[in-house]
């Protein structure tokens, strides 16, 4: 049966590429056939005439089915700041049909497709549609990577009440601790759980150094 599933994230470097490519790799170790897709990154290199995106890069590499790169990623831009605003420095206008085109036809070559988000949940795409708004189009399960960091538990319950607004299945979420030196991680980490009645699927250790 096919699987899907969609990485949000309490905000922007909160470690979703990092945790997409554990789970790319955790439906891999299964034996299944699994693509990762980034419908939209913002903040790429030309690189031999050909834009290049570090999570593209990443979320490619861990994954075991070679699509073609126009359908990993249908919109690449060149600015890192927020997907509307990078579309219109381009002169271009983000398309919802495009992204879920390119989303059927990763499915029939897959067995999970996992689709990472840009920012937050709430992020606009363009003046009338915002990734909540693609999540529902596509109608799979969504994993929350919540930035364990000062303000991780509002940021979080936020997050979860907009997801099940949209009527969204809320397949989990994931303590991404990306402050090494943030205070009381693990009672922060059982606050969320208690508000969400949910345990996270795992926790995972990443900073953004860049």
């Amino acid at each position: 049966m096919q699987k899907a599933l969609f990485i949000t994230g309490t905000d922007t470097d909160v470690g979703k590429t990092h945790v997409a490519c554990q789970i790319i790799q955790q439906y891999v170790a299964q034996g299944l056939k699994v693509v990762g897709m980034k419908p939209v990154a913002a903040g790429c290199e030309l690189v031999d005439s050909e834009w290049f995106n570090e999570d593209v890069q990443k979320l490619t590499a861990a994954s075991n089915v070679d699509a073609p790169a126009e359908l990993v990623n249908p919109y690449c831009f060149k600015e890192y700041i927020a997907p509307h605003l990078a579309a219109e420095k381009a002169g271009a206008v983000i398309e919802l049909e495009t992204i879920l085109a390119a989303y059927q036809q990763l499915t029939t070559m897959a067995d999970v497709v996992v689709v990472e988000g840009a920012g937050g949940f709430l992020v606009p795409l363009n003046s009338r549609v915002g990734l909540a708004d693609l999540a529902q189009a596509l109608a799979i399960p969504v994993v929350l990577v919540v930035g364990m960091r000062l303000g991780c538990i509002n940021h979080s319950l936020l997050s979860v009440e907009s997801i099940k607004a949209r009527g969204l299945i809320l397949h989990g979420w994931v303590a991404n601790h990306v402050d090494p030196e943030m205070e009381f991680r693990e009672e922060n980490v059982r606050t969320i759980t208690e508000q969400l009645d949910l345990a996270p699927l795992f926790e995972s250790e990443w900073v953004n150094n860049a």
